[in-house]
């Protein structure tokens, strides 16, 4: 009796071990695979963190196509709104109102993009010529030459002068879709070389070119 007494208490001690030992394994892995689970979620987890705010989904491509587009757009404007007064032609003066109202929203855009990049805004006054006669820019004396210009003289260095800066645009636009990373900066450049490629058709047009 004393025999079997013994044999029972030894029989559930040693089940109370491998009970124990079954419980430490079963912790051990929980704890190891939380801490895999854990460090195989948080550690992509930490470069898409800032994605909401667009700072790790632009390269420097789409920081130049936004800081190059955006006075490229302002200068558009103040060409555009000259025609309202200058111009003679009414097909001119529809075309500029379009320009106006196409790339008047762009320029809000590409100021809100650079500013959740951290990226700097370019002024709006200011900037030397040399960057603008790659980009299709006109030149101061070619702004003055528009300016002081009316009827069908504006008529006609407008649309020269139009086509030679959306020439410059489409190619800016082309350089972000294939260098880009920031998808709606390059449907933006995508939307500019369907439209603008389009209005230098018409343009070219109007001069009696087709």
């Amino acid at each position: 009796m004393h025999a079997n007494r013994s044999l029972i208490r030894r029989t559930t001690a040693l089940a109370a071990a491998v009970t124990a030992a079954l419980v430490l394994a079963a912790c051990g892995g929980t704890s190891d695979g939380a801490a895999g689970h854990g460090g195989g979620h948080d550690a992509p987890a930490a470069p898409t963190a800032p994605a909401p705010s667009g700072t790790a989904a632009h390269n420097t491509a789409d920081t130049a196509f936004a800081q190059g587009m955006l006075p490229h757009h302002r200068q558009a404007l103040e060409m555009a709104s000259l025609a309202a007064t200058r111009a003679e032609s009414a097909e001119v003066k529809t075309l500029a109102d379009e320009i106006r109202k196409a790339q008047d929203p762009e320029i809000k855009t590409l100021t809100g993009w650079l500013t959740s990049w951290g990226e700097q805004v370019p002024p709006a006054e200011g900037g030397g010529h040399a960057g603008h006669a790659m980009s299709g820019m006109m030149s101061g004396a070619e702004m003055d030459q528009l300016t002081k210009a009316s009827g069908k003289a504006f008529d006609t260095a407008f649309l020269q002068l139009m086509v030679k800066h959306h020439e410059g645009a489409v190619a800016m636009a082309k350089t972000e879709r294939a260098d880009g990373a920031y998808q709606p900066a390059k449907d933006m450049a995508a939307a500019i070389v369907a439209s603008q490629s389009a209005e230098i058709t018409r343009m070219n047009g109007l001069l009696g070119k087709n």
